[in-house]
């Protein structure tokens, strides 16, 4: 069992930054990809960013690719999100997951934080 906490969440102008950091419990968290998802009021949960075991590897989505940002810190068990250039449409609960598969489909993430709020206004 892995237990995330999200903070770093938000009210930011458009065009502002945000960085979310996501804290994990237990002794495993670098057995662990880490990625992070969000969901818009009215929305389906999306993915955003995953980033791979030792932090050598990542992926975002089309929406924010050159504008986030993921890293984590086996040390510290904690995995963070820098957004810049922040839009309305990055306004979203943002989740943070563990997962054992290189994937990009949340569906096989196993484990959720509660998330944190970032709203971005125009």
């Amino acid at each position: 069992q892995v237990q995330l906490v999200e903070s770093g969440g938000g009210l930011v102008q458009a065009g502002g930054s945000l960085r979310l950091s996501c804290a994990a419990s237990g002794r495993t968290f670098s057995t662990y990809a880490m990625g992070w998802t969000r969901q818009a009021p009215g929305k389906e949960r999306e993915f955003v960013a995953l980033i791979s075991r030792s932090g050598g590897s990542t992926a975002y989505a089309d929406s924010v690719k050159g504008r986030f940002t993921i890293s984590r810190d086996n040390a510290k068990n904690t995995v963070y999100l820098q957004m810049n250039s922040l839009t309305p449409d990055d306004t979203a609960v943002y989740y943070c997951a563990v997962t054992r598969s290189w994937s990009v489909d949340i569906g096989f993430y196993d484990y959720w934080g509660q998330g944190t709020q970032v709203t971005v206004s125009s």
